[in-house]
Parts: C-alpha cells; sequence; structure tokens
C-alpha cells in the first residue's frame, strides 16, 4: 500500500475539460495534460484492499492496486508491465471505457472512488512517450494461420494476442482502414486517432498483417477462407442496428448514428472537407440517451448545429446510487459527458410517435408523448403531445446483434436466442475452427469485454491449434528482471 492514509488526506481529483469555446473549435481530445505528480498522489488513495472489488468490476482483471501502488513510488516502467500483463490496449480504455471498476472501487462505498481510468490512461502514455513500448515478437512459429475477421479492439486483442503465441495471424476489415468502431465510430474528441495508428504500427511489426477493404463472404469467399487457414475468428461486432418504425420513418433527413458518425472522423483523416451529412446550421434531434446518442450530441456540436436536442424514453436516472443498484454493481445513474456540457438539451420519458414531412419528403419536425411504466411497457400520458423541429434526426438506440446475411449464414454457426453466434467455453462456434469474440457472441457491450474476449478467444484457438492450455508469454525485449 502506497501512502496508508492517501484516501483520507487526498481528495479524487481528475483533469480539466478545455473550455468548451475552445475545444468546439477543434477536434481534439478535450482534457487537459495532468501533472504527473497529480497522478501519482491520486495512486496513492488506492486502499490495496484485501479484496479488491476492482477486480470484480473490470472484465480483463486488470492488476489494479499493483499499477497505483507502483505509480506512487514512481516506478512508472514497472506499472506498465503490471498493466499489459492483462489488458494489450490500455490506451483504449484508458479513454473510452466507462470505468466499471471505479463503481466496484471499496472506497466508493462511502467516498469519491480512486481515479483507476485515468492513472490506467496516464501509464500508458508516458510508457509511449519513454519508448517502453516495444514489438513482442515470438521467438518461435508455430506454423499455423488464423483469420481475424474484424479489426476492433476484440479482433486486435485476438490477433496480437495470437502472433505473440507464434501463429500466422492475418486480419480482415471490409472498411478502407484497420480499427473498426474505434477507426469510424468513435468521435476523434474522444480518442485521438494517434493512439490507434501507433499500436496497429506495434502490431505490423510483431509480424500481424492486416487486409483492409476485404468483406469476407465476398471479396474472400468462406470456401477460401476455410481452406487457407487453421482457424477463423469472427470479431466482426454486433453491426445490425435498432431502427425506429414510427410514421414518417422514410422522410429523407432521419439517419442512423453510424451513417453519421464516421464521416467526421473520414474528415479528420483528410479523405473530404466536409462529412456529406451535417448538422451545421440544422436543428438536430438525437433518439437515443447512451454514449453513441453522446457522440452524435459532441459530434453535432462541432459541425455547428442550430440547436440539438437528445431524447431518451427511460425515465431521468437518479444522481446517487439507490437500494436497486447496490455497491459493487455499476449504477445508472444521471451523467454529464464531456457533450453533454457543450450544449443541448436532454429530455427523458418521451417517446417518438411520427416524423413529420414539410411537403417535400423532408423531415422538418418530431411528434413527442410522454410515456410512464405500466403493465405493458411504456404507456402515453394523455395529453403531453408535442412537436419539436427537426430538420435531421439522428438514430441511436443501439444494436440488436451481428449481421447475420453473408458471413454468418454462410459458414453455417449456431446463433442463440438472441441472435449472436452461439459459442462453447473455449469461444469456439457451433463450426469446428471457427471461434468468436466480442460483440459478435456477446452482444452490444463495453470496450473492455471485448479485449477480454479477444484473449479469451486467442486462448480457445491456440489451445485447439497446439494443445496448449495456456498461451506461451513471448519474451519482450525491453522487461526488466524482477528479483
Amino acid at each position: 500500500m502506497g501512502d496508508p492514509k492517501g484516501f483520507m488526506t487526498t481528495a479524487r481529483e481528475t483533469p480539466t475539460r478545455r473550455p468548451v469555446d475552445l475545444r468546439l473549435m477543434d477536434w481534439r481530445e478535450v482534457y487537459e495534460d495532468f501533472p504527473r505528480d497529480h497522478v501519482e498522489k491520486q495512486a496513492g488513495r488506492c486502499m490495496n484492499c484485501g479484496i479488491p472489488f476492482c477486480h470484480q468490476g473490470c472484465p480483463l482483471g486488470n492488476l489494479i492496486p499493483e499499477w497505483n501502488d507502483l505509480v506512487y513510488r514512481h516506478d512508472w516502467r514497472e506499472a506498465i508491465e503490471r498493466l499489459h500483463a492483462t489488458n494489450n490496449f490500455p490506451e483504449f480504455t484508458g479513454t473510452l471505457c466507462p470505468a466499471p471498476c471505479e463503481a466496484a472501487c471499496v472506497l466508493a462505498i462511502n467516498n469519491d472512488a480512486v481515479t483507476i481510468k485515468q492513472v490506467e490512461v496516464e501509464i500508458i502514455d508516458r510508457a509511449w512517450d519513454e519508448g517502453w513500448v516495444t514489438p513482442v515478437v515470438a521467438q518461435t512459429k508455430t506454423g499455423k494461420k488464423v483469420a481475424v475477421v474484424g479489426s476492433g479492439p476484440a479482433g486486435l486483442a485476438a490477433a496480437q494476442q495470437l502472433t505473440r503465441a507464434g501463429h500466422d495471424v492475418v486480419v480482415f476489415e471490409r472498411a478502407d482502414r484497420i480499427g473498426g468502431l474505434l477507426r469510424y465510430g468513435i468521435p476523434e474528441f474522444k480518442m485521438e486517432k494517434s493512439r490507434l495508428d501507433r499500436r496497429l504500427e506495434q502490431m505490423v511489426a510483431e509480424g500481424t498483417h492486416f487486409r483492409a477493404s476485404v468483406d469476407v463472404g465476398v471479396d474472400l469467399t468462406v470456401e477460401q477462407l476455410r481452406s487457407d487457414y487453421d482457424a477463423v475468428v469472427l470479431a466482426g461486432g454486433a453491426t445490425a442496428w435498432r431502427d425506429l418504425p414510427a410514421e414518417g420513418r422514410d422522410l429523407k433527413g432521419i439517419y442512423q448514428a453510424m451513417e453519421f458518425l464516421p464521416w467526421a472522423n473520414r474528415v479528420q483523416e483528410g479523405d473530404l472537407e466536409e462529412p456529406p451529412i451535417s448538422a451545421k446550421d440544422k436543428h438536430v434531434v438525437i433518439i437515443g440517451g447512451g454514449d453513441t446518442g453522446a457522440d452524435c450530441l459532441g459530434t453535432s456540436h462541432r459541425h455547428g448545429a442550430a440547436s440539438v436536442t437528445q431524447l431518451e424514453i427511460m425515465p431521468t436516472p437518479p444522481e446517487h446510487r439507490t437500494e436497486g443498484m447496490p455497491w459493487p454493481t455499476y449504477p445508472m445513474v444521471y451523467r454529464v459527458s464531456s457533450a453533454h456540457e457543450e450544449g443541448g438539451e436532454r429530455l427523458f420519458s418521451v417517446n417518438t410517435t411520427a416524423f413529420v414531412d414539410d411537403g417535400t419528403g423532408q423531415v422538418k419536425a418530431l411528434r413527442l408523448v410522454e410515456v410512464k411504466r405500466g403493465d405493458n411497457g411504456f404507456e402515453a400520458v394523455e395529453g403531453t403531445e408535442q412537436e419539436i423541429p427537426a430538420d435531421l434526426v439522428l438514430l441511436a438506440m443501439g444494436f440488436v446483434g451481428p449481421q447475420q446475411e453473408g458471413l454468418v449464414a454462410e459458414l453455417g454457426v449456431e446463433l442463440d436466442p438472441r441472435g449472436n453466434v452461439a459459442r462453447d467455453q473455449d469461444y469456439m462456434s457451433s463450426v469446428e475452427g471457427v471461434f468468436v469474440a466480442g460483440d459478435m457472441g456477446r452482444g452490444q457491450s463495453l470496450i473492455v469485454w471485448a479485449i477480454s474476449e479477444g484473449r479469451s478467444a486467442a486462448a480457445g484457438v491456440d489451445k485447439f491449434l497446439t494443445g496448449r492450455e495456456v498461451l506461451p508469454r513471448p519474451i519482450n525485449p525491453t522487461d526488466r528482471q524482477i528479483a
């Protein structure tokens, strides 16, 4: 335990967000730099609990008290070794994860949780700056070939683990760049793509091969896939989005969030100067109150929207935990993201009943009604109907599972009752040699689950190909001998 009194003498502190008027002028990440001595003091708040419930909250099993203690003791070099022992990409989780580990922090029972997520990202950022992150190359090769379909966090984690275990790995991505939603979905202001690019460079140096613009099942047939590779990992995500079949849904100006968000990423990549779907000078309505909706909100602000309204059918969450969400569960409380801080209106307990035509086939407004929970779900509250202006409507209501037509259907893998790809304890599907990781098997979930499942699926693949029960750990040239 670094500082025995740290949790009593040091208050929780997080980085300051850049002023709203300044950050809306660019697409950089929203946080100011956090001084190193502040990070070390924050790490000293960790109590090194006898039973660290933060482990229970983290699907990756991150060794949180260990690297908190190392940071407090100024041993950042060893801290990144402990962090990398369980997490391939702490820069992704440190910027994007909602931090269920902090919700499970023992200190959070009656105080502010340790800033676990911030310490995590500061460790990996310093490791990159100091040159401590280097390629980890397998010492021996197995001669086995593995195809990973999908280059999001699950696919990348599986690929890196398998490459380091000595297999020849090729990652296929149907988009024109590698990264999945990390590339074309997560806005730049939440995670700058330089974080992704430098990690991909490391993976290439380790021996992972990437093939973008390849739609497996179309450009590469299933027969070729099975004949050319000894094992396949399906990591294509849950890309079948939830729709809203209300009156007027076919009007122009109504888009799914993932039809809207990628254009901003392409502008930042330099592919085009202006997005073809823009919120500039428009009254934007976002249907869906989750993280994707917040991404649409922040993106619309940066486009220069005239107004932005975010709708949520659920009631306003409470400010604090209730009896129905006890510690150490992740509490569904009211949160204000950086995008919400930048402006816009949030409406809870409302349902869209119709999209209104302007007479030319373009949406001009939404009809709403307030709702309450009843015996048969949500019920409309009489006399609460209203109409709000809407030149651009974005549907951010989540995803219902993987795309089933094409690759999934042609492989003949079985699906579970929710429409996800079914798998066994080793992450193998009903088809021998075909494994599944991340949202394709789990359903829409968190980035920490994606990385965790990618690692677990890699272990299953290695066991299938070699009979080994545990993935070998390659020698990192930057590792130090531990006495």
